[in-house]
């Protein structure tokens, strides 16, 4: 049996004995407002557009799409904290806002382990490092070499401060020795925009966010983060081929909801999720943006995001990071 049938399974066994869809008051009954703390265009935007329509299929409710951006994902997390628990108001998390960004304040505006009930998890993906097309360096051993003698000339952009974006960037000084200057934004577009005109020298991103423009020609894959190589990037190196192994990550999204959300209601969430990403041309979209579809049901994905509460957090101790 493949993995992501044992889950579908696991999980249809689990909405069986929490009383399946009945005990959930014929949940959903009306429709379903799915959050995006990103502004459009973004690998966040991207990740709920390709759930959207899945999901509508198999819950037969509307999911509206409701952009709440700003300070890189937590005003949208925040709020969610104040939702309603009754499943009806959702969010897609991901790494920088549930397992970054609140580490970086003096006074967390919210817990990301204990104040969100944790749904399902949709994906995983390498991020990819990249520069201009036009940049003499041709990989990221080449682009770090580049910029220990330009020094006080190269930054890194990101998608807002608190982001995976941004502290990819940091992980790469810690990683490196770099000092590289981060120049935060709001999103990734805006940061790939500034990225292609010049004002940045290097990003850290998800390939939702890149692949676009590095298959046009107009930015440049130096490596990538995960443990391998990206299948739609199979001539660029992964950092650990060119001995950063240190620098190593994998962004996640999910879905979320408000802490409380009752059992069986999450239950008929995940299912649909999981049947949601079972689809062939779901799972193939996810793969062209360098994205792979890993349905860890609701235990499973609160565990890992805990794990990687407990990475960043670390980082952010280290590296003596705090948000302005």
């Amino acid at each position: 049996m493949k993995r992501r049938d044992s889950i579908l399974c696991a999980l249809l066994l689990a909405t069986s004995a929490a009383g399946g869809p009945a005990l959930a008051q014929g949940f959903p009954s009306k429709p379903i407002r799915l959050i995006v703390g990103y502004p459009p265009g973004g690998g966040i935007d991207f990740t709920a557009r390709m759930i959207q329509a899945p999901l509508q299929e198999t819950l037969r409710q509307s999911l509206v799409i409701d952009y709440r951006p700003g300070a890189g994902g937590t005003i949208a997390a925040a709020d969610l904290t104040r939702a309603n628990a009754d499943g009806y108001t959702l969010l897609v998390a991901n790494t920088g806002p549930f397992a970054i960004a609140p580490y970086l304040q003096a006074k967390m505006p919210y817990d990301p382990v204990r104040q969100f009930t944790y749904i399902g998890q949709i994906s995983q993906g390498s991020y990819i490092a990249a520069t201009r097309a036009d940049h003499p360096a041709k990989d990221l051993r080449e682009f770090i070499a580049w910029a220990k003698a330009n020094a006080g000339k190269a930054n890194f952009a990101s998608g807002g401060a608190g982001t995976s974006t941004h502290l990819n960037g940091e992980l790469m000084n810690a990683a490196t020795g770099l000092s590289l200057t981060h120049v935060p934004y709001k999103g990734s577009a805006p940061a790939i925009a500034e990225l292609l005109g010049g004002q940045t020298q290097v990003m850290i991103d998800s390939g939702g966010a890149l692949l676009p423009m590095i298959r046009a020609g107009k930015l440049r894959a130096l490596a990538v983060t995960g443990p391998k190589r990206d299948p739609q990037l199979p001539d660029v190196p992964s950092v650990r081929e060119l001995g950063l192994a240190a620098m190593e990550s994998v962004g996640f999204q999910g879905l979320v909801g408000p802490a409380g959300i009752p059992g069986d209601v999450v239950a008929v969430l995940s299912v649909a999720l999981v049947r949601a990403l079972d689809q062939p041309e779901v799972r193939a979209k996810f793969a062209s943006v360098g994205a792979e579809v890993n349905p860890l049901p609701a235990e499973a994905f609160g565990a890992f995001v805990r794990a990687e509460n407990d990475k960043w957090a670390k980082l952010v101790r280290t590296r003596k990071l705090q948000l302005d």
